[in-house]
């Protein structure tokens, strides 16, 4: 046999499909810093985001697909990357985040589904990725990262600038309402002052560079939706619901919105699937179960995933960490980082159409 190639190297590694984008990882350009010393061989597979589903299984097709058609490869080294890419871009008036690459929305039709509490582990979920991550909480009447989080202090501002520093908590950039009003004091404001408040949560806190920022929104379509919308490219949409038909009504609402001012919907969240009973270890459908699925199908959007109702869940959010990492090992646990990774996929996905779209566009 001859000495090992680095076009041997790559053609064997085109057996290995990509399933949401149907090319193989050559192709998609995954595959880069391919080095060969004598019989070994190593190179990087550097994925859209570091959150991947998928990512074990390259790895694993990739050593297979080489030792088999290169079997004088004696050591082989697969080295896992990600680069997160640049988000789908909604039409907007301007841009209040240009430093953040994915602004994902996580929404609700009506109150009382868990939104904010699928946004906080979704973003505890990214960063234990190794993801850049912020979380700007924009219900605005019922701001709860403080607490969720864990975090008392106030955000730190340079009087210079005029600019707020975001709350570094858990590994993820947070800033809230909550960091700046009394506790006990309600927010009573007319639509106006709701959306001037966002905008400046958005363009007078000084946001790092990020490579996800997960914005947990109000329930409903009003002013806070509207102007995150027109303010910011939204990579897409988390919609979050119960399976119970009340909330399934106004999930489908919110969902219709946000395709109607062209934001893309990364898809639907089941929460409160399912309830095990920790004394007979019973399962109750307290909510029913299947509705978020039977409404994706529907309404042609993806289904990310069903979260069951766990008591660990509320203790952990009371407590100011979220179950991903008060019990890291726990089913709900492993439901909430399933869910961040399919949602980075298809925000990827998203994203790539975005750019296939634009690149088909006709040249003036």
């Amino acid at each position: 046999m001859g000495a090992i190639t680095e076009s041997q190297v790559l053609e064997a590694l085109k057996k290995v499909e990509d399933p949401d984008f149907h090319k193989d990882i050559v192709t998609l350009g995954f595959v880069q810093d391919v080095k060969i010393e004598g019989d070994a061989v190593s190179f990087r597979i550097v994925l859209t985001t570091p959150a991947c589903p998928v990512r074990e299984r390259f790895k694993t097709q990739a050593e297979a697909a080489v030792r088999e058609a290169l079997p004088q490869v004696k050591a082989l080294n697969v080295i896992m990357d990600a680069q997160v890419v640049q988000g789908a871009r909604a039409p907007l008036i301007e841009n209040l985040l240009p430093q953040v690459k994915n602004v994902i929305a996580v929404a609700s039709g009506k109150g009382g589904v868990g939104k904010s509490t699928v946004a906080a582990n979704l973003a505890a979920a990214l960063a234990e990725t190794g993801a850049r991550v912020g979380l700007l909480d924009a219900d605005i009447y019922g701001p709860s990262m403080g607490l969720m989080l864990g975090v008392t202090e106030r955000p730190k501002v340079d009087e210079a600038e005029q600019k707020m520093y975001p709350v570094k908590t858990h590994g993820i950039e947070v800033m809230s309402l909550a960091f700046l009003l009394d506790p006990d004091t309600p927010v009573i404001w007319r639509g106006p002052m709701v959306m001037k408040a966002l905008e400046q949560l958005l363009k007078d806190v000084a946001w790092p560079e990020l490579d996800y920022m997960i914005v947990d929104l109000p329930p409903g379509t009003g002013d806070a939706q509207l102007t995150l919308t027109q303010k910011v490219p939204l990579s897409g949409v988390v919609i979050v619901t119960t399976p119970n038909e009340v909330a399934l009504i106004d999930a489908r609402k919110g969902l219709a919105m946000f395709q109607k001012v062209k934001v893309p919907v990364l898809g639907i969240v089941e929460n409160m699937s399912w309830f095990v009973c920790p004394h007979c270890q019973g399962v109750s459908d307290i909510f029913s179960r299947g509705g978020g699925e039977r409404t994706a199908r529907e309404t042609g959007v993806p289904f990310l995933g069903e979260i069951p109702l766990d008591p660990s869940v509320r203790m952990a959010g009371d407590g100011g960490r979220p179950v991903v990492l008060a019990a890291p090992t726990s089913s709900v646990a492993k439901a909430f980082r399933d869910l961040a990774g399919s949602m980075a996929q298809q925000a990827s996905i998203a994203a790539a159409r975005a750019s296939d779209k634009e690149e088909q566009q006709p040249q003036a």
